[in-house]
């Protein structure tokens, strides 16, 4: 059985997509960024939560702050991409339940009135959209450097708030010379799969 995705689509998305780690200097507009969310935003998530939250690290001073928080093997690539995007679970996205999940409105105060279980829930669920994302941006013809090397509390002080935790920062742009490492081995569908 082949699958309904054309396969220069299914390459594009996957089979010959990398985690980049130079980028040329070509810029990543706002109205690209506002493409991949407008794809990106549908989707699923638990009660149509939405906790992802994206902030654009755009002006050369908020990226020298940034790159104080980065690894050190992640710095000189986040110092030179193009556009850098931190990514964040808001822990009170069940503030805009009511109007996002309007089938059940009673979900706000039923399931999340409790701090912990909105911060389970905004975790799993903005990690979800995260990987929305990140495909997004190969969908936009744009490469994805996805990283989690960082100082989580720094870069929350740094741009964020109590109500929001950092999930990870992505570089994005065109890809550079020598972007890709080698293609890492994956496990096989009998290593993954059980049928019970």
């Amino acid at each position: 059985m082949s699958l309904v995705l054309d396969p220069a689509a299914q390459d594009l998305l996957f089979r010959e997509a990398r985690t980049a780690n130079t980028f040329t200097d070509e810029p990543v507009t706002e109205e690209q960024v506002q493409a991949i969310y407008d794809l990106v935003k549908y989707g699923p998530t638990a009660f149509n939560q939405t906790p992802l939250r994206i902030t654009l690290v755009r002006s050369a001073e908020a990226r020298e702050r940034l790159v104080q928080h980065m690894a050190e093997g992640n710095q000189a690539k986040t110092a030179a991409a193009p556009l850098v995007a931190i990514l964040s679970a808001d822990n009170e996205f069940h503030e805009e339940l009511p109007a996002l999940f309007p089938a059940f409105p009673q979900a706000k105060d039923l399931f999340f009135s409790e701090r912990p279980a909105r911060e389970n829930a905004a975790g799993l669920n903005a990690a979800l959209q995260a990987a929305y994302f990140i495909v997004g941006i190969r969908a936009a013809g744009l490469a994805a450097g996805p990283m989690t090397g960082f100082d989580f509390e720094g870069v929350r002080k740094e741009f964020l708030d109590d109500d929001h935790t950092p999930l990870m920062v992505v570089n994005i742009g065109k890809p550079g010379p020598d972007a890709w490492y080698p293609r890492s081995p994956r496990l096989d569908f009998d290593q993954v799969v059980t049928t019970v």
